[in-house]
């Protein structure tokens, strides 16, 4: 059976049923629940840690205002993390790949941020909108540019999430099929894609990392506008 690069890509199913929403939870069964105990553990004592130190990041643009947002922000992160980089094994889906999942992520967040800025302050948010100063004949070609690309937000930032990794994925798959045919009639290109795909694996590690956190930031940043 002839398989396409883009197979990858598809949703997985089995009997008809779709899968997609056990390999988006599935993540959170890698996580170590917290226990009750006084003294904790080395594994506890790193996720702490590490989760704090996450928070600082996310939260350091931010004003004290915007630090209620923190439990939502590093839960998205450590979520699109573990998804990007579980998507890296063999065999395995990356939800974080379908448009549609990146928009259902990013919409209701940047809504949210939206309505916030709404509600808290709608004279700055509006004015965001048309700049002070702006001659009366560009007011409408302003408010349209300002307002498209106010809306044009969540749509770039699943674009952005999709386009990176689907990119990396496929690059990933170019290099190894090309590997074991040529490992019998050229063995030294065949070790140096064999390398090559080794270095890119690395890379495309540190880019799904890097493309969780960006996401999360960004969407840090539109808070940080309307609060």
């Amino acid at each position: 059976m002839n398989l396409s690069f883009f197979d990858q890509f598809s949703s997985p199913s089995l009997l008809g049923i779709p899968l997609i929403l056990i390999s988006m939870t599935f993540p959170a069964l890698l996580l170590p629940s917290m226990d009750n105990r006084w003294i904790t553990n080395r594994l506890s004592t790193l996720q702490l840690w590490f989760i704090n130190l996450v928070t600082k990041q996310l939260m350091s643009p931010l004003y004290k205002k915007g630090h209620k947002w923190a439990l939502i922000q590093t839960s998205l992160m450590f979520f699109l993390l573990l998804i990007n980089l579980l998507g890296l094994l063999p065999y395995t889906f990356t939800p974080t790949t379908q448009l549609s999942i990146n928009l259902a992520l990013a919409f209701p967040l940047w809504l949210a941020t939206l309505l916030t800025g709404l509600r808290n302050q709608p004279s700055a948010s509006l004015w965001h909108l048309l700049p002070e100063g702006t001659p009366t004949p560009r007011i409408p070609a302003l408010i349209l540019i300002e307002t498209t690309s106010l809306l044009i937000r969540p749509q770039a930032l699943r674009v952005r999430l999709s386009a990176n990794l689907t990119a990396g994925h496929l690059l990933i798959q170019l290099i190894s099929t090309a590997t074991m045919p040529l490992s019998t009639t050229m063995p030294a290109v065949s070790l140096l894609s064999l390398l090559l795909l080794f270095l890119l694996t690395i890379l495309q590690e540190a880019e799904a990392i890097i493309q969780a956190y960006v996401f999360v930031l960004l969407l840090s940043l539109y808070l940080q506008e309307n609060i």
